[in-house]
């Protein structure tokens, strides 16, 4: 129980990662605030988390609108008197195709969504923390964050942006006793991971071609490295970029 007593805000809570940290910040105490547009997913991952004996609750919230994240993070606070983690997960792998062919509404819904989404929720969180004393971030980048990929620029532009920002608010917020850093994932199973592999065997087997450990991650991995970072197990760690990547960066 590395979070008995703490809480936690989990955007994009409604499937894949953002599930699998749900459960697993529930599983080691945490109260969790589950955010995410889809109402369904997102109810059926509090019903997930209370069948375990968790405590969680679910805001339907759109990360690209300020009005409604300041919502959801107010909702943590009133319902549980801090916000002690935040993991802003919740994303978009837009599709796929050549810089110069990207349509401008395209690239503005990524960057939306995965950029300006990940910012909405700092800029929320970050007051609550500094007030209660001290806080911890996670934000969701992806190995698409550290390295460029063919024919995502979209995506990739939005993840390196993702890692900018980490490192920048954490340098900022270091004195205020908030730790942030962000996870950086190679290719998970989840519902996005169709986004990439287009439903083809062919490319899915192209991707886990180039992945050392010949598979994809399973959420629940990624899971544990945002535990550990949200633990005080992690009390020295902040601007840090955790690749979670199965060896794919050490190419």
């Amino acid at each position: 129980m590395r979070l008995a007593g703490k809480t936690a805000l989990v955007t994009g809570g409604a499937s894949g990662i953002g599930r699998a940290v749900a459960i697993a910040l529930a599983r080691e105490g945490a109260g969790v605030v589950i955010a995410d547009l889809n109402v369904a997913g997102g109810e059926e991952t509090v019903e997930m988390v209370r069948s375990m004996g968790g405590d969680a609750l679910f805001v339907h919230t759109d990360v690209t609108k300020g009005i409604q994240v300041k919502a959801a993070v107010t909702t943590v606070v009133e319902k549980y008197g801090r916000i002690d983690c935040a993991h802003n997960n919740a994303g978009i792998a837009g599709v796929q195709g050549l810089t110069a062919d990207c349509a401008e509404e395209l690239w503005d819904e990524v960057m939306q969504t995965n950029l300006k989404g990940v910012w909405l929720c700092m800029k929320y969180e970050i007051p609550a923390m500094r007030a209660q004393g001290g806080g911890v971030i996670v934000n969701t980048s992806s190995v698409a964050g550290l390295v460029g990929l063919w024919g995502w620029s979209p995506y990739v532009a939005s993840k390196h942006g993702v890692v900018g920002l980490t490192k920048a608010a954490a340098l900022e917020y270091a004195r205020d006793n908030i730790r942030i850093n962000a996870v950086c994932p190679s290719i998970v199973g989840t519902p996005m991971a169709a986004a990439f592999t287009q439903g083809e065997q062919k490319v899915e087997q192209l991707i886990l071609a180039q992945q050392p450990m010949g598979r994809m991650a399973e959420p629940e991995e990624v899971a544990e490295a945002v535990v550990w970072l949200c633990s005080d197990a992690a009390s020295y760690v902040t601007g840090h970029t955790l690749a979670v990547d199965g060896g794919f960066l050490a190419h």
